[in-house]
């Protein structure tokens, strides 16, 4: 007989705002264990040392998660100059440093100029890549560093908020796969002083805002003095994840054909690309529009 999970079946999208100096791994089980979730998976990591916008997905929410992996970020950073580091923050070893410079702000702001755009981005060996199956931040503990293959990343936009003395602000809006400490560490030599990140935030993941977030302690005080009702408020509905997608909705009748894994053939589809789909007003999946012109499902949502 299988062993039954443990945890309530309950299904959404917390915005958790991720406190400093946790992994991201340990925020979900924290989430998962306030929440009293049978199933939770993040959507995709930040640094011990970012805070911010970290969606997590709560049941069949994790099959949204790929969509929320794959979105847009913006992100505030904050900069010293003056000091680089092997892992482009401050929790890594100085490698060089240099006392006497003089930066302006207009120099800054014409060396983020080529950071703009479609960009080449060689990732930093502090990260959760693997290579042969061994993440890179293990290798670089070692002391042990090898070549990385440069990506191609896009950099929306990248403005200069604040300046003061050796530190300033940036604002980051980037496609996935953005590495900002790397964009600190190639603006430091460009800028011929080094620099690295000593603070972090993400303030958007995909649809998602600061404005979304709930932090960890207030869903632990909420839950004690209002249960596991007061909580579940936060959840927010799957489909939010995937808005930019085009909606369509299936009469009953033909959402039990997509619900057998048939594709339907639907007035008014696109004519490509990935699909929300809904059976009345019930959000149950995500389909495809085939090579047919018909809606073919993907990631169906189990039902309750």
């Amino acid at each position: 007989m299988a062993k039954r999970k443990k945890g309530r079946i309950i299904d959404g999208i917390v915005i958790l705002d991720k406190a400093i100096g946790i992994s991201s791994n340990r925020a979900l089980q924290e989430v998962k264990r306030i929440f009293d979730a049978q199933k939770a998976g993040h959507t995709g990591s930040l640094d011990p040392l970012a805070t911010g916008v970290l969606p997590l997905c709560l049941g069949e929410a994790t099959k949204v998660s790929q969509f929320l992996l794959n979105s847009n970020k913006k992100y505030r950073a904050k900069l010293k100059l003056g000091v680089r580091t092997d892992s482009g923050d401050c929790e890594g070893n100085v490698l060089e440093s240099c006392a006497d410079f003089q930066i302006s702000q207009l120099q800054i702001e014409q060396a983020l100029t080529p950071f703009k755009g479609e960009i080449e981005q060689v990732p930093p060996m502090y990260s959760a890549l693997k290579v042969n199956g061994v993440p890179l931040y293990k290798m670089a503990r070692k002391g042990q560093t090898i070549e990385r293959e440069a990506r191609r990343i896009t950099v929306y936009s990248i403005e200069l908020t604040a300046f003061e003395g050796d530190e300033l602000e940036l604002e980051i809006a980037c496609s996935k796969g953005t590495y900002i400490r790397t964009i600190a560490d190639d603006l430091g030599q460009a800028l011929g002083c080094g620099a690295h990140i000593i603070a972090l935030r993400r303030t958007q993941a995909g649809a998602f805002t600061e404005a979304d977030c709930v932090t960890t302690q207030k869903l632990i005080d909420e839950c004690e003095s209002g249960g596991l009702s007061v909580i579940d408020e936060h959840l927010i509905p799957m489909d939010k994840a995937i808005e930019d997608l085009p909606e369509v909705i299936l009469p009953s009748v033909t959402a039990s054909f997509i619900k057998n894994g048939q594709p339907v053939l639907v007035r008014h589809l696109p004519e490509e690309g990935l699909v929300r789909l809904y059976e009345e007003g019930q959000f149950i999946g995500i389909g495809c529009i085939d090579d047919d012109g018909k809606v073919a499902p993907r990631r169906l949502i189990v039902a309750h």
